[in-house]
């Protein structure tokens, strides 16, 4: 996808959370032909405020700009240059980890000269070496005899996160590279987003959130127990998600501006960093505690959105809850069918798993495609008609 990109725009914009892999997969791919410049150390940003078409011409395309929100100053000038060249593909390669503020700077500056990538901490499949399995709803084409590898390390992986560094550096202190990654944020992806005096508030803000972590969000609520504004409880989650933290879950309704009023649920995009600020340390703690449930159809979530992600497409996930109190979990909406997937911690698959799917299956019809229970163990098997047990290794 990214190759593609770059065959195809004169710019590309890589965004996603810090220490998701930006900077290394920009170098692996680009490295051999544009230079590398980063944006960070305060010199180098002061000298493209200061003068950008001096910078831009010590520093010629094919480039690649890293943490280009530090110089946003720079992207009227790079359209600048890149309309003088129009037809030439990949002239700017950019970096950047707050969505927000770059959407607004590229809607303004670069559209249509840019294509906006996202990049997000590892997935399972890529963590055990299956970047190219299929995409689960492509999964009732195969036969049900294969069986998936054990998942006897997911929940080791739950605790330490699925960030590259992590993955890759396995004997590595997982509590002090989440406590120097949470500090790291605050100190500066926080204070850049928003001016947030308090910082022991707002890290109070973000245990509380990581204690809700896959419920119903109620601001009020959060407000009150923390003794802060509902606008600053709106605001501070304004920045989490605009710094691809964590990811706001609406639930699905035919009528699209109803979503947008009913009350959503959040989870963050890594589990290791809702452990760390939970105090969780101990895989068997995690699966078995109060928390267990909510890690799980975490691990999931971000399982699917990945996928979409890497494929370069936009995911379209809800839940779907019932005053009746019917729930499924997730509703992936592809193809014009909404996809339900049901997340259970028991590794044992039972019929009745499949009952709220198939109340599901029941209210929208045809527009309802065939459901997956989804659970940590390693058998797959039908549960009823249209709804099968799916092991989470064969997400």
């Amino acid at each position: 996808m990214l190759e593609r990109a770059a065959r195809q725009f004169p710019a590309v914009i890589l965004t996603g959370p810090r220490q998701s892999g930006k900077t290394t997969l920009l170098k692996r791919v680009f490295g051999g032909t544009a230079r590398y410049v980063s944006l960070d150390p305060p010199d180098v940003r002061e000298a493209a405020t200061v003068d950008p078409r001096g910078f831009l011409a010590a520093f010629p395309a094919p480039v690649i700009f890293d943490e280009i929100q530090y110089a946003p100053n720079l992207l009227p000038y790079i359209k600048e240059q890149i309309d003088e060249r129009r037809s030439e593909a990949g002239q700017f390669l950019l970096t950047g980890s707050q969505n927000l503020l770059l959407a607004s700077r590229v809607s303004e500056s670069l559209a249509g000269r840019a294509a906006m990538l996202r990049l997000l901490p590892l997935s399972n499949r890529e963590v055990r070496g299956h970047p190219h399995a299929p995409l689960p709803w492509d999964l009732a084409s195969r036969s049900p005899a294969r069986m998936t590898p054990g998942c006897s390390d997911l929940w080791e992986n739950v605790v330490r996160g699925w960030y590259p560094e992590l993955a890759a550096t396995p004997h590595r202190d997982v509590a002090l590279w989440h406590s120097s990654y949470t500090q790291t944020y605050l100190e500066r992806d926080v204070r850049s987003l928003r001016e947030i005096g308090d910082l022991t508030s707002f890290q109070s803000f973000l245990r509380a959130l990581a204690a809700r972590n896959g419920q119903l969000l109620s601001l009020s609520g959060l407000s009150r127990d923390l003794g802060i504004a509902v606008n600053t409880v709106k605001a501070w989650l304004g920045v989490l998600e605009a710094s691809y933290q964590v990811v706001v879950l609406r639930p699905y309704h035919a009528n699209v501006s109803k979503r947008l009023v009913k009350t959503p649920k959040v989870y963050f995009t890594d589990t290791g960093t809702v452990c760390h600020l939970a105090g969780l340390k101990d895989p068997e703690h995690a699966a078995s505690g109060p928390m267990g449930g909510s890690l799980m159809e975490t691990v999931v979530l971000m399982e699917i959105v990945k996928t979409l992600v890497n494929r370069g497409e936009e995911p379209a996930v809800y839940f779907w809850r019932t005053s009746a109190g019917s729930e499924v979990d997730f509703l992936v909406e592809h193809g014009g069918e909404l996809v339900p997937r049901e997340v259970k911690l028991s590794s044992t698959a039972r019929p009745s798993m499949a009952n709220e799917i198939r109340a599901f299956q029941s209210e929208f019809g045809e527009k309802a495609a065939a459901g997956y229970v989804v659970h940590p163990g390693a058998t797959r098997l039908p549960l009823a008609a249209k709804v099968t047990a799916l092991p989470f290794g064969e997400l």
